[in-house]
């Protein structure tokens, strides 16, 4: 959890329901609010002029959205869309500030949040940059197993679909299925009803 939120709620934060499909913001707008997920998965996307989604990240109960271009003041470069059902705190940015004024401590946890979400970045842009599908999709799976206690081989279960991981990696989704059969094949992952487990 990014900020607790007891602590948001006593700043003026309000939850927000969304439905699968819906946007928390879109690509241009201004960053008025700071977003913090109860509960649900939201992804963060873009499409190509042909159409093409590339989903820069997956995030899930705890993690804040787009909080990094609230201290930018830049509008957001991508759109941000509820997976599932969704309940979010969202607080208005000049709450948000005069919280982190009254509680200075929590600039850290919030420096820590982003440092994360860069750290993410830098390996899925230098996993992408592989010419390898496999490398691309051990890229999210490594990164994602790494926030798990349990390391032996096939006890993570990738919280991803193929659909999704191909729009991680910039794959098309049947190279996704090919390579993940392949995957399977030499033993890197596992399929238990049609679940990955790496």
């Amino acid at each position: 959890m990014v900020i607790s939120e007891k602590i948001l709620d006593s700043a003026g934060a309000e939850i927000k329901e969304y439905s699968p499909g819906e946007f928390i913001f879109h690509e241009g707008a201004r960053p008025l609010y700071y977003y913090q997920i109860i509960k649900g998965k939201v992804k963060l996307n873009n499409r190509s002029e042909d159409g093409k989604e590339f989903i820069q990240n997956i995030l899930s109960e705890g993690q804040s959205i787009g909080d990094s271009l609230l201290f930018l003041d830049r509008s957001y470069p991508m759109d941000s869309i509820a997976i599932t059902e969704c309940s979010v705190l969202r607080l208005c940015k000049n709450n948000f500030f005069s919280m982190l004024r009254l509680y200075p401590n929590l600039y850290l946890d919030v420096c820590k949040a982003m440092s994360g979400y860069l750290y993410y970045q830098y390996i899925m842009m230098q996993k992408n940059s592989s010419t390898h599908p496999v490398d691309r999709l051990m890229g999210v799976m490594v990164y994602l197993k790494s926030f798990q206690k349990e390391k032996t081989p096939f006890s993570f279960k990738i919280p991803f679909t193929r659909q999704q991981l191909a729009s991680l990696t910039g794959l098309c989704v049947e190279t996704a299925i090919r390579t993940i059969k392949l995957m399977e094949k030499n033993n890197i992952v596992e399929i238990r009803n049609r679940k990955i487990f790496f």
